[in-house]
C-alpha cells in the first residue's frame, strides 16, 4: 500500500513534535505513513520560492502548518512586527504552495487569542471578529485569523470542483514536554514553573508572579492537542462540514476549565517543591482578564482532553529538569 505523505510544518515545535511522536506510533502499529519535514535551516517558510520548490518536489498528500512564530506578553509587545511579518509569510506561503502543488487535506493550528479582548465566557467559534482584540498579542492574532481565513478562502474557491479541504483548529494555552521556558520570551506557565524551579535551587524565601494574578487561563497539555489535531484532521468531510460553516470553520480545542494565575502559581509551587511567599506586581500587564473557550462543538464530535492539569504539569516539570537545555533557555 502506498503510504500516505504527511509534511509537518514545525516538526521541531512543542506542538509539532508532539503531532510527529502520534504519527510515528501510528505507524509503528502499521498505517502506512511517510513523514516530511524540514528544519528551519533547510526551509525558511517565509521564503515563497523555497516554499513553491519544497511543495512542487516533495508533492505531499496531507499538510499540517504547525510553524510559528510565538511567545509570551514580553516577546509579543516587544517583537509586534516579527510577530506579524513571520506568520503571516508562514501561512500565505505554506497554505498557498500546497494548493498549487495539489495538495487536497491541511490542517492549520491556530490559538485562541483570535477572540476579541472581551469575548463572553467561554468563548464559542461564533466570537471571532465580534469585537476588540488584546493589544498585547493583536499583531499575532490577526495573523492567526488571516490563516483561518486563508484555509477558508481556499475551501470556498476550490473545494466544490477541486476537492480542497482545509481545516483549522484554535488550541487554548498550550504546555508540555518541548515547551519554550526562556526568562523573558515564554509563556505563562512554563515561565512560573522556571521561575519556581529557581527559587527553589537559590533558596529564595518569594517569587513574583506578573500582574493582579486574578486573569483566568485554561492550559492544554500538548499531547491533548496533538491527538485532537489528528483527531480532527481525520473526521469525514461530511461530519467536517456539518459541524462548521463555509465562513465559519475553525474549531476550539481545549479542556473547558480554566484556572487564575494565581492559584495556577500556587500549584507549580507545590510540584517544584517552593515553600516561600507568592507576591503579585500589579504594575506588570494582565493581559486578557479571562480566556476559556467553548469546547462543546469537538465533544460533541466525540474528543475530550485527557490529561488533568497537575499531572501535565508534573509529566512537564520532569521533563523540564531532563532536559538542562531547557533550563538554560
Amino acid at each position: 500500500m502506498k503510504p500516505t505523505r504527511i509534511y509537518i510544518a514545525g516538526h521541531r515545535g512543542m506542538v509539532g513534535s508532539a503531532i510527529c511522536r502520534q504519527l510515528e506510533a501510528r505507524r509503528a502499529a502499521g498505517e502506512a505513513i511517510e513523514l516530511i519535514t524540514r528544519t528551519h535551516a533547510e526551509l525558511d517558510l517565509t521564503d515563497q520560492a523555497a516554499v513553491r520548490a519544497f511543495m512542487q518536489s516533495e508533492t505531499p498528500d496531507e499538510v499540517i502548518l504547525a510553524a510559528a512564530r510565538v511567545g509570551g506578553i514580553v516577546a509579543n509587545n516587544t517583537y509586534p512586527a516579527d510577530f506579524i511579518y513571520h506568520n503571516l509569510m508562514m501561512e500565505a506561503n505554506v497554505i498557498h504552495q500546497a494548493w498549487a502543488a495539489g495538495v487536497k487535506r491541511l490542517l492549520f493550528l491556530g490559538s485562541s487569542c483570535i477572540y476579541p479582548r472581551n469575548a463572553e465566557q467561554p468563548m464559542s467559534e461564533e466570537a471571532l471578529l465580534t469585537g476588540t482584540l488584546e493589544s498585547t498579542n493583536e499583531p499575532y492574532a490577526i495573523a492567526k485569523i488571516a490563516g483561518i481565513k486563508l484555509c477558508e478562502s481556499y475551501n470556498r474557491q476550490y473545494g466544490e470542483f477541486h476537492g480542497i479541504d482545509y481545516r483549522s483548529v484554535m488550541p487554548t494555552n498550550l504546555y508540555g514536554p518541548g515547551d519554550n521556558f526562556h526568562p523573558e520570551h515564554s509563556h505563562v506557565l512554563p515561565a512560573l514553573i522556571r521561575r519556581f524551579h529557581e527559587a527553589v535551587q537559590s533558596g529564595a524565601t518569594e517569587v513574583v508572579i506578573w500582574g493582579t494574578g486574578t486573569p483566568r487561563r485554561e492550559f492544554l497539555h500538548v499531547d491533548d492537542m496533538a491527538e485532537a489535531a489528528l483527531f480532527v484532521m481525520d473526521l469525514p468531510a461530511a461530519e467536517y462540514q456539518a459541524n462548521t460553516q463555509p465562513m465559519l470553520s475553525h474549531i476550539n480545542v481545549g479542556v473547558g476549565e480554566d484556572i487564575s494565575i494565581l492559584e495556577l502559581a500556587e500549584l507549580v509551587a507545590e510540584v517544584t517543591g517552593f515553600k516561600g511567599r507568592i507576591v503579585t506586581d500589579p504594575s506588570k500587564p494582565d493581559g486578557t482578564p479571562r480566556k476559556l473557550l467553548d469546547v462543546s462543538r469537538i465533544a460533541s464530535m466525540g474528543w475530550q482532553a485527557r490529561i488533568g492539569l497537575r499531572e501535565g504539569i508534573e509529566a512537564t516539570y520532569q521533563w523540564y529538569l531532563n532536559n538542562p537545555e531547557a533550563i538554560r533557555g
